[in-house]
């Protein structure tokens, strides 16, 4: 699978796990980890993109985790594997 195709599928699962509960959009969040990791060498623009969007997905889970409010984590999420994919084309 490529990057570009991992990176699809991770928006999908977070737009997915945004509207559900924390107790079931952690695990869907914590699932998402294998998908965000880096398995070839890519050019550095799309690493430093793949990194941030598994940052801002941390800290979407940190903060369900905490119980504090998420609305704009999420976004930064979204925006962040958007910028990964659009990148990894």
């Amino acid at each position: 699978m490529t990057d570009s195709e991992k990176a699809a599928k991770v928006i999908e699962a977070l737009k997915a796990a945004e509207r559900e509960p924390a107790q079931t959009a952690l695990p869907i969040l914590n699932g998402l980890v294998g998908m965000v990791q880096a398995d070839g060498e890519q050019p550095l623009e799309v690493e430093e993109a793949r990194s941030s969007a598994f940052l801002a997905i941390c800290e979407v889970g940190k903060a369900l985790h905490r119980g504090t409010p998420a609305d704009r984590l999420w976004a930064a999420a979204i925006d962040a594997t958007e910028r990964w994919m659009s990148l990894a084309r």
